[in-house]
C-alpha cells in the first residue's frame, strides 16, 4: 500500500485528490495539510510515501516544503501539482526535489499512474510541461547521434515516429489520434523503444531524442 500525504491550500482540492487516490486499496491518505509548514510537520508524524505537494500555498510554499522534505525524509517523495504550468515553477520544484510536477487539470487515471511512477522512484512529467522544458534547457549537439538515423539502434519507422511525437509533448491519447491507432498500441511500441534505446522511463526517451538530434530545440508543442 503507498501511504500519500495530500498538501493544498483548498479544501476542495484536497477532498478531491482524497476522494480520487482514497478508494483505490493501492492508496492509503494519511493525512491532509492545508500549508507546507503544516505539510512539512505532517509528513515528519506519519512517514507517508508520496506527498501530492500544491506548489502555491500559504506559510511555506511548495518548493520551499519540498526542499525541507528532501533534506529531512529522503525516503518521501514528492508529486507536485499546480494550475500554473509555468517553466520556473516546474524548474524550481524539480530541483528542490520533487520526483513529478503535474498540472491540475490532469485526469484521475494520470493522477494515480503518477503517484505509482513517483513511488517507485521514476520521473513524472507531463509529457508537455517536460518538452518545453527540454526544448529550453537541452542543447542539441551538431552532430546527431546514429540512433536518430535508426543505424545502432533499430526502430522501425512506426518507433521513430512515435519517439519524435514523445518528445515534442504528445501524451498517449494524442499520438494515437495522430497516427490513428489504439492507445494500448502506442504503450506497446514505447515499451519497445525503451527497451531499444535503454531507457528507464518517458522522460529519458524525451531527453535522448533532443541529444539525438531527432528533435531539435523549439520543435515541442507546448
Amino acid at each position: 500500500m503507498i501511504r500519500v500525504l495530500i498538501a493544498d491550500d483548498q479544501p476542495l482540492v484536497r477532498r478531491g485528490l482524497a476522494l480520487i487516490l482514497g478508494p483505490d486499496p493501492e492508496f492509503e491518505v494519511v493525512g491532509e495539510a492545508e500549508d507546507g509548514a503544516r505539510a512539512v510537520a505532517l509528513a515528519q508524524q506519519v512517514r507517508p510515501d508520496v506527498v501530492v505537494m500544491d506548489i502555491r500555498m500559504p506559510v511555506l510554499d511548495g518548493v520551499r516544503a519540498t526542499e525541507e522534505l528532501a533534506r529531512t525524509l529522503p525516503g518521501t517523495r514528492v508529486l507536485a501539482l499546480s494550475t500554473f504550468d509555468m517553466d520556473e515553477y516546474v524548474v524550481a520544484a524539480l530541483r528542490a526535489g520533487a520526483y513529478g510536477f503535474l498540472p491540475k487539470d490532469i485526469s484521475p487515471e494520470e493522477l494515480i499512474a503518477a503517484v505509482r511512477i513517483v513511488h517507485a522512484g521514476e520521473a513524472a512529467v507531463a509529457p508537455r510541461l517536460l518538452s518545453r522544458l527540454l526544448s529550453a534547457y537541452v542543447r542539441t549537439p551538431e552532430r546527431p547521434r546514429s540512433w536518430a538515423a535508426g543505424t545502432s539502434v533499430e526502430l522501425t519507422p512506426r518507433e521513430m515516429e512515435i519517439w519524435r511525437l514523445m518528445a515534442t509533448g504528445r501524451g498517449n491519447a494524442e499520438i494515437a489520434a495522430d497516427l490513428d491507432i489504439s492507445v494500448s498500441t502506442v504503450k506497446n511500441h514505447i515499451t519497445g523503444i525503451f527497451g531499444k534505446l535503454g531507457v528507464r522511463d518517458r522522460a529519458q526517451a524525451v531527453i535522448a531524442a533532443y541529444e539525438s538530434g531527432l528533435v531539435e530545440a523549439g520543435s515541442g508543442s507546448g
